[in-house]
């Protein structure tokens, strides 16, 4: 199903799994890391140098009305000045259209996509009853409508998923199990706008990257399944996923960089230098008394002895 370029290059990435320990933290540009996002980072960072693995970094920059100017580099200013160094160069999704592109141009060669012409309207009216998903009801799976655009309009392009249960290996959250027709749905790959949709961009980019584990925001468990269903339609089998408990404010509210939720700025702003933060977040896991300071490295060589520890700190319910 795909030519023979694209299999031989994802071959590559499978290769690359059998390495080593190979995680990635992949923002988005759209805004400063706050709090929760640098203690994901932190987390992955322990867990690969735990592992005597690769961490990479990766720019999550396709959707490019939400980038902000400047946000990448704040981003890994930030990183550096943790002390959460990267290995290799920086991976941009902005770079790699022509990849995405063609796996599409392949798929819909074979007969694996069709066009879908449902605003989003029409789907939020019908799919805002189901609860945290909002499932495809199917509407154009078999109608017999266009490519091109139709009313000024063009379509959105889904991938056909078969009947079954999606399931990966899930460390942390809820088991890593969804049925496909009724909890997923036909995957967007290719947004109406002509935007790479992100489930496409960073199912590609695990496998092309060779990454085995994704430590991310619980808030994503639920789009581990369209993932893995575009990862196993590439012809692989998925990473391990382990989805991070989110850090909450006072009042409950999950910190997001669109509430312009807390950050290096503001532990600046009260006095924090880099040991205190990396304590501060360190204290957040229980791994370190609060108030304890001290840096990345001296973290990671605290826990090397007992390397279980972080797993066992994010077994529990993280402290805000």
């Amino acid at each position: 199903m795909l030519p023979r370029h694209l299999h031989a290059r994802f071959e590559r990435g499978i290769a690359l799994r059998a390495s080593g320990y190979r995680g990635r933290f992949a923002p988005s540009p759209s805004g400063a890391l706050h709090r929760g996002n640098l203690r994901t980072a932190l987390v992955g960072w322990l867990e690969a140098r735990l592992a005597g693995g690769a961490w990479l970094l990766r720019i999550d920059d396709l959707d490019t009305p939400r980038v902000v100017s400047g946000a990448e580099k704040l981003i890994a200013d930030d990183l550096r000045w943790l002390g959460l160094e990267w290995d290799g160069p920086v991976w941009r999704q902005s770079e790699r259209r022509g990849l995405y592109n063609s796996v599409l141009s392949a798929w819909r060669r074979a007969g694996l996509l069709y066009p879908c012409r449902c605003s989003r309207r029409l789907l939020a009216d019908v799919s805002a009853p189901h609860g945290a998903l909002a499932v495809y009801p199917g509407f154009c799976r078999d109608r017999r409508l266009g490519w091109g655009c139709a009313q000024g309009r063009l379509p959105s392009w889904r991938l056909r998923l078969s009947a079954g249960a999606v399931r990966w290996s899930e460390r942390l959250a809820a088991p890593g199990q969804l049925d496909g027709p009724t909890a997923v749905g036909d995957v967007v790959l290719r947004r109406a706008d002509g935007f790479i949709a992100y489930h496409l961009a960073t199912a590609v980019d695990e496998l092309d990257m060779g990454i085995t584990e994704v430590m991310r925001g619980g808030d994503l468990w639920w789009a581990t399944a369209a993932q893995v269903a575009v990862i196993q339609h590439l012809g692989a089998s998925p990473p391990r996923y382990a989805h991070v408990p989110l850090w909450r404010d006072a009042g409950g509210q999950r910190l997001s960089k669109r509430l312009g939720s807390e950050g290096l700025a503001g532990y600046r702003q009260r006095g924090f230098d880099g040991p205190a933060v990396i304590g501060d977040l360190a204290a957040s896991l229980g791994l370190v008394a609060a108030g304890q300071r001290l840096s990345a490295g001296e973290l990671l060589e605290d826990l090397r002895p007992q390397p279980w520890r972080l797993a066992m700190a994010l077994g529990h319910d993280l402290k805000p």
